[in-house]
């Protein structure tokens, strides 16, 4: 509380002060645990989509996503055949990049024969070092790279290391909201 009685700012990660929608995504989603396979496969998919783009962008048709992949049910999105590609290309509620959406629809069929989130979580790090400013939070990681080389040899695709980062931070295999980031006292547990 300040002097006047009202709420204290709340100190947050930098890049997550320029919108309302950042604000909101920082402060409920990113960094806490995820789990389920419909769940990381709805992150993996979004993080894909995002490369080369603003994460506000994806973000912002995020509910356009939802739609489009069926919920991001893995069944229903492997199911998927060219018509689906067909309307996906149409679709201006999404981006509309066919190496992005056929390597979803790829994904959603790899992750037919895994445990999505088991596999994903294996590679949690909750020892990762607390980045003190945007300087230290880094684009990949050792870990990032080997769950890039797995993902990929069991036929998943558009999941290069620096994506298998941001999935990580995205669901909370790292935790890398700064050190003075109010979430930092708020440790979710999986």
């Amino acid at each position: 509380m300040t002097e006047n009685g009202s709420p204290a700012e709340l100190v947050r990660c930098g890049w997550a002060t320029s919108a309302a929608d950042y604000i909101a995504y920082h402060d409920e989603e990113w960094g806490r645990p995820v789990t389920g396979d419909d769940r990381v496969f709805e992150r993996l998919t979004l993080e894909a989509f995002q490369s080369g783009l603003s994460w506000i962008t994806i973000l912002r048709k995020r509910e356009n996503f939802r739609a489009a992949f069926a919920g991001f049910s893995i069944p229903a999105v492997a199911a998927f055949g060219q018509d689906d590609v067909d309307r996906l290309l149409a679709d201006a509620g999404i981006v509309r990049n066919r190496a992005k959406i056929e390597a979803a629809i790829a994904n959603a069929r790899a992750a037919l024969d895994v445990e999505l989130s088991d596999l994903v979580w294996r590679y949690a790090d909750p020892d990762a070092p607390v980045p003190a400013t945007p300087a230290d939070v880094p684009a990949q990681t050792a870990g990032s790279k080997a769950l890039a080389r797995e993902l990929k040899s069991r036929g998943f695709r558009f999941v290069g290391p620096t994506t298998a980062y941001a999935l990580m931070q995205a669901i909370g295999l790292v935790n890398d909201h700064l050190a003075d980031c109010w979430t930092r006292a708020t440790e979710p547990s999986r």
